[in-house]
């Protein structure tokens, strides 16, 4: 037996028991997360941002315009554009404010842009990005339709080095502001970074990771960043426990998301 045949094997029986315990649905979403082969395909792209989609409030509100104001996104994302409160303005080349849905389900919080984000000023768009996109369509989210997806740093650091304390805090403001407008009902920190700035803590996210905690008045669930599961897909598994938390945290907060997920579309 080669090991390609070994590890799908071991797969086939880890499932097998999530099938028994779980039944057929749960197990098969799971496959389809843990296994790169059968993920399903990246949705459309939405619009590049600085044209924020219509505000549709918490899944099945009615669509309307989103409405400007001193303090609504479009006028947080001006800001940030032209933001020079920390030194990696000097190094940017477009700063990134978020990108998604008004009114989202789900608030993403990553770390800061890398190299394709500071390119086209758009949140978590290269393979990590791709593949985060394919971690919320497992438990039926996605920037296109009831999320929201931000960094607690809006600029890129140099070679993607971790944010510093001094870049982290000028943007506080942004993202407070960020939350009061969006109004998420739960937030998912991707990675270390931005999981022990947001609960000022230097515990590391293999202990942070798959329990919820709080912040700002809002459960909060850590997990492993994207980047992380390009290196070790060990690590899907945990990953696929966080979601199957944060699914059922959205289903006790959200009647539609809950409707979705029990007919399964």
């Amino acid at each position: 037996m080669t090991a390609e045949q070994k590890k799908r094997l071991a797969l086939f029986l880890d499932l097998s028991g999530d099938y028994l315990r779980d039944g057929y649905k749960q197990a098969r979403e799971e496959y389809r997360f843990i296994d790169d082969e059968e993920m399903p395909p990246r949705g459309t792209e939405v619009q590049e941002t600085g044209t924020l989609p219509m505000e549709t409030g918490h899944a099945g509100g009615s669509a309307r315009p989103a409405e400007r104001g001193i303090d609504s996104l479009e006028a947080v994302e001006e800001e940030i554009r032209g933001c020079t409160r920390c030194p990696l303005h000097k190094t940017r080349t477009l700063a990134v404010p978020g990108e998604g849905v008004k009114r989202p389900l789900a608030l993403v919080i990553g770390e800061g842009p890398g190299a394709e984000e500071d390119a086209s000023g758009r949140p978590f768009v290269g393979k990590a990005g791709q593949l985060l996109d394919r971690m919320l369509s497992s438990v039926n989210l996605s920037r296109e339709r009831n999320c929201f997806i931000i960094n607690v740093v809006k600029c890129r650091p140099p070679n993607n080095r971790d944010p510093l304390p001094e870049e982290i805090v000028p943007c506080g403001s942004f993202l407070s502001r960020q939350l009061r407008i969006l109004k998420p009902l739960v937030l998912l920190s991707a990675g270390r970074v931005s999981t022990q700035t947001l609960l000022n803590t230097s515990e590391g996210i293999g202990r942070l990771r798959g329990r919820f905690a709080e912040y700002s008045g809002l459960p909060l669930l850590p997990t492993y960043h994207p980047s992380a599961l390009l290196r070790d897909a060990s690590l899907k598994r945990p990953v696929w426990e966080d979601l199957k938390l944060l699914r059922g945290k959205l289903t006790e907060l959200d009647k539609h998301y809950a409707l979705e997920i029990a007919e399964g579309t």
